[in-house]
């Protein structure tokens, strides 16, 4: 029997990036001005959303650090110990950052049913200037760490945090527009229910994301049939089985296989690791592989087959191995 791993010759799937890291320290710097401006301003004026917004601005700092340090470490070389490195630190930054998330959403609800039931009195004016600075501010943010969010999803529980925000800044003009002008001071726990309902479905979009990586289930967006369709495809693969595809993190990709080949001359096999390699990086973005040339164990070949747990044996002690 022999066993080939495939892994092609591709970056590093995430390094520590100074371009990543000089922004968002920006974006760490600008953010904070703002959580203290909205703070120091929600309590001036009296108003709940701005103060909802600026617990949720906090939690955007919070955010941002989180992923900052989360690169970092995704940047440390594999160990002996460790050997996938600490990839998987970005995913649980984004389950930190959805819980972190849900805990504040849930205060702003209790909050904002209570002044519901009891109005109160806002400084329209002063709310609506420092929104509009904090909106300023948000999409600054947001524009700078677009272009890396789309592929990762740490920087993207991160750029959600700052979008919903931005989201509830605009809320929280409107809100302010209208009660200068109309004194209908109910308007501002609306919005803080607003801002609690943008903020309740980000945490739950990161948190599905982030759960499927943990749970090793397979990458959004590729079908298990499929992908061993097109590798019993290739020429010289009669089938494949025992088929496990899942996520390192969001953006590494990984697959074990048993490959049944109708040769056994190594130049042969090699050029059928070459074309699988290929087709799964390029169609399905898998970059590390591990696939194994047929066994005469396998009796009954199927595409996925369940992990077994060794038998559990009770040894003289009552204690239990597993």
């Amino acid at each position: 029997m022999s066993h080939d791993h495939g892994h092609m010759d591709v970056p590093a799937a995430k390094t520590y990036d100074e371009k990543v890291s000089a922004r968002f320290s920006f974006s760490v710097i600008i953010t904070a001005i703002i959580f203290f401006a909205e703070l120091i301003g929600g309590y001036l004026t009296n108003s709940l959303a701005l103060l909802s917004d600026s617990a949720h601005v906090f939690m955007d700092v919070f955010a941002l650090l989180l992923s900052w340090f989360a690169i970092y470490l995704a940047g440390k070389p594999s160990a002996k110990w460790n050997t996938y490195g600490f990839h998987r630190a970005e995913v649980f930054a984004s389950v930190i950052n959805g819980i972190t998330l849900l805990l504040i959403s849930i205060g702003i609800f209790s909050e904002a049913f209570e002044r519901l039931q009891n109005p109160e009195s806002v400084k329209s004016l002063e709310m609506l200037g420092v929104a509009t600075i904090g909106l300023v501010v948000n999409v600054i943010v947001a524009l700078r760490i677009k272009d890396f969010s789309k592929d990762d999803l740490n920087i993207r529980s991160a750029y959600l945090h700052v979008i919903g925000d931005a989201i509830a800044s605009v809320g929280v003009i409107i809100s302010g527009v209208v009660m200068h002008f109309t004194n209908l001071y109910i308007l501002d726990p609306i919005m803080s229910f607003f801002i609690a309902i943008v903020i309740v479905t980000g945490s739950i979009r990161i948190l599905k994301e982030s759960g499927r990586i943990l749970l090793e289930g397979v990458p959004r967006g590729v079908n298990v049939d499929e992908v061993a369709s097109d590798m019993a495809n290739v020429e010289g693969v009669e089938s494949v089985h025992k088929l496990h595809i899942w996520s390192i993190c969001s953006n590494i990709s990984a697959i074990s296989a048993h490959i049944d080949a109708n040769s056994d001359e190594s130049g042969e096999r090699q050029r059928i690791m070459k074309e699988l390699n290929t087709l799964l990086l390029e169609k399905y973005h898998i970059s590390h592989t591990t696939l194994q040339f047929e066994c005469v164990e396998c009796d009954a070949p199927a595409i996925i087959e369940p992990l077994k747990h060794r038998e559990r044996n009770s040894d003289d002690s009552g204690h239990h191995h597993h």
